[in-house]
């Protein structure tokens, strides 16, 4: 059997891809002082506002410690407030401040953009089947929808800098 030239394999033109994509996303959002984290958390606070942070945790897969740290991230910036939940006197309620949403309004613009630009060549049957096999395939990999996995990089590397010496 002849080897397979790396843009014959699908997998590869992935990883190709997403590489390319996830490095314009972080290069466009820093302007805007955000991350692709930071952008994904705000997203998932403007769909339910006033999520609890271990609601937040548990959405995204991302250890609870590190949730803390990004929603201190963000909380330190003035993107989202702590408030007391109204249902569980333990925990705290993230709401979006009206910068966040301006801020994450010129980051859907630049999301748009992007997708706009790699998908210049597919019409819209093109573009709607795409997103369908996508779908497809992260389901088939036990992925969670609407969550990345650069969240995950980040859990781990906040559980190997919390485990080495100070």
């Amino acid at each position: 059997m002849p080897n397979q030239l790396l843009d014959d394999r699908g997998a590869f033109l992935l990883s190709q891809i997403g590489h390319h994509v996830s490095r314009r996303f972080t290069t466009r959002l820093a302007p805007l002082g955000l991350t692709p984290a930071h952008f994904g958390i705000l997203s998932h606070l403007a769909a339910a506002d006033g999520r609890s942070q271990q609601e937040l945790a548990d959405l995204l897969q991302v250890h609870r410690n590190t949730m803390v740290g990004l929603v201190d991230e963000l909380e330190e910036r003035g993107l989202v407030q702590r408030l007391p939940h109204p249902a569980d006197r333990r925990a705290h309620a993230i709401h979006l401040s009206d910068r966040a949403r301006t801020l994450l309004a010129a980051a859907e613009v630049e999301a748009n953009s992007i997708e706009d630009e790699i998908l210049a060549s597919l019409d819209n049957a093109d573009r709607t089947q795409l997103n369908r096999l996508l779908r497809r395939i992260s389901a088939h990999a036990g992925l969670p929808p609407g969550v990345h996995p650069g969240l995950q990089r980040r859990r781990h590397t906040a559980r190997t800098t919390s485990a080495e010496p100070e």
